[in-house]
């Protein structure tokens, strides 16, 4: 009898994670801007921004956060859970520290503004992009290219700024970043619904991590650029 109590609540475990791995990530990726959006302010709020745009110091947080998410991306299925959660909220940390620069550049409303559009925008795409009969899987070769272009166009117009080319740089960014976001959401629903019944509990935990952490980038990118599109310089 306790065989079969055990088997029953085991099946409807695993019906539980076969329905809730993709509200996990979303989970997941909220805690991730949280961490970033309070990080961000304490900055501003204490002043220590001081301390981080002086000298090298923005460059030396800039290349660690370049290298925890490539670290991150490329071993987190070696790595421990507790590595795993560990790494993703400290880069979560590091990005609120490195982004905080846009309380000083733009208003208050206006980032407010953009983080509510963009997160409309990033709701309703990736909302679409979970009920959608069409196969995006196609589009990954030709978003990474679109990737590989915007960083060479962002390089060009660092050394040779034009205020018409940037505006199209931003808005260009934000159509690739909106077209990520429903590629990396229907990637994350397919790979949920292939293998979900076969992982353990700590490779769903590191899936789940992996998916927000694609899904918190196309995000801040996408408010980036529509912050820059639509924000006012304080």
């Amino acid at each position: 009898m306790s065989d079969f109590f055990n088997r029953t609540l085991s099946r409807g475990a695993q019906a539980q994670r076969e329905q809730t791995i993709l509200r996990n990530v979303y989970l997941w990726m909220t805690m991730g801007l949280l961490i970033t959006a309070g990080v961000a302010w304490a900055v501003i709020q204490g002043g220590y921004y001081r301390y981080i745009y002086s000298g090298m110091t923005y460059l030396f947080l800039m290349l660690g956060e370049l290298a925890l998410v490539m670290y991150l991306s490329r071993n987190i299925f070696r790595m421990s859970t507790g590595a795993a959660v560990a790494s993703f909220t400290g880069y979560s940390a590091l990005n609120g520290l490195t982004l905080s620069f846009i309380f000083l550049v733009y208003t208050k409303s206006d980032i407010t503004s953009a983080f509510l559009a963009s997160a409309v925008m990033f709701g309703v795409v990736s909302f679409w992009a979970t009920v959608t009969k069409r196969d995006m899987s196609g589009w990954g070769h030709y978003l990474f290219m679109g990737l590989i272009g915007l960083l060479v166009a962002g390089l060009i117009n660092m050394f040779f700024y034009n205020s018409l080319f940037a505006t199209i740089y931003s808005y260009i960014g934000v159509l690739l970043f909106t077209a990520l976001a429903a590629y990396d959401t229907q990637q994350i629903k397919r790979m949920s619904d292939e293998v979900s019944r076969q992982v353990d509990e700590a490779s769903y935990v590191k899936l789940s991590i992996l998916g927000a952490l694609k899904l918190y980038l196309d995000f801040i990118n996408m408010f980036l650029f529509v912050l820059r599109i639509f924000g006012r310089r304080n």
